[in-house]
């Protein structure tokens, strides 16, 4: 029995969990596996008679957990100040950072007052906007 460890970033989730599990338990030859979503590992216990780590790595590849997980990063430019792009939401560039952020909507007043908030009760909208202008 030959044990080898295998980093998985597209495993981020439970469902992936399960899912590599199947794929490595349909594998012929492996015996025992423990895979982490937390930690996008998955250690595998297999039979060298029966199986190698190339055709182990080769049935995660077929199914799709090879290579990085793609993360699609922000623009440079704010979505409000893009020729021809339609946005709806805000965004700003931070001084700090020198990074473009933002998630803040303006959503128009609905006439009705916010959920009651524990040790508050109930927020009045007009009053706290009023109190505002």
């Amino acid at each position: 029995m030959t044990n080898f460890s295998v980093e998985l970033p597209m495993m981020y989730g439970d469902h992936h969990v399960k899912e590599v599990r199947r794929v490595l338990f349909e594998t012929e030859g492996v015996k025992e596996v423990y895979a982490s979503s937390s930690f996008h590992t998955v250690n595998i216990d297999y039979d060298t008679k029966k199986t190698n780590q190339k055709k182990i790595k080769a049935a995660l590849e077929e199914a799709g957990y090879g290579g990085e997980l793609a993360i699609p990063l922000e623009p440079s430019i704010p979505v409000t100040e893009r020729e021809g792009e339609k946005y709806f939401r805000h965004t700003t560039s931070s001084t700090q950072t020198g990074n473009i952020i933002g998630f803040e909507q303006n959503v128009n007043y609905q006439g009705r007052s916010q959920w009651p908030i524990p040790g508050m009760g109930i927020l009045d909208v007009a009053k706290t906007q009023t109190e505002e202008s």
